[in-house]
């Protein structure tokens, strides 16, 4: 992350790695066998520190519509500002990469089930249309987040519209 923070994703290699980390070449190799096996692995650590803020919020929620919607477009909105400029730099470096495609098609999987699961008690769609619902919901998260990132608008609307549409979307 330092590689990427101080000198952008470009310059991250897993020689220029291996240098850093005063390891031999092969290490770094071995470990990750190619550039987009790195960045792979980076993107998925901080999916990871934004899954686990999310599952420790929604284990304490109360059992109240709102307050769930509230703490999903919180942790999602919060997660992009706690990410810092290394999640979109790594993510644009893997553009067009497959490897990067089949983990975002994972991650994505990941947090739709866990939408799913936190919005089923309140809702009488079935599963399916929930799944799609859900789908859906993330589409016009990622649509808003753009709208935050490029400064249209601020993170507490983001929030604010995210979460209207969370509970408007699965609401009996």
């Amino acid at each position: 992350m330092a590689i990427v923070r101080e000198d952008g994703a470009d310059a991250l290699s897993l020689v220029t790695l291996a240098v850093k980390a005063g390891v031999s070449r092969p290490v770094t190799y071995d470990h990750f066998s190619t550039r987009a096996g790195l960045l792979v692995a980076l993107f998925q650590r901080l999916e990871d520190q934004y899954v686990q803020a999310l599952r420790n919020a929604l284990d304490v929620a109360p059992n109240e519509l709102g307050t769930t919607a509230d703490l999903m477009s919180r942790a999602y909105f919060n997660c992009l500002a706690n990410l810092g400029p290394e999640a979109p730099a790594i993510s644009a470096a893997l553009q067009g990469s497959e490897e990067m495609a089949l983990q975002q098609r994972a991650m994505v999987g990941e947090y739709i089930v866990m939408m799913c699961k936190a919005l089923q008690p309140f809702t009488d769609m079935d599963i399916a249309s929930l799944r799609l619902t859900c789908i859906g919901l993330l589409g016009a998260a990622e649509a808003i987040a753009r709208e935050q990132q490029e400064g249209r608008i601020p993170e507490a609307a983001a929030i604010a519209a995210f979460s209207s549409l969370i509970a408007r979307g699965v609401g009996r």
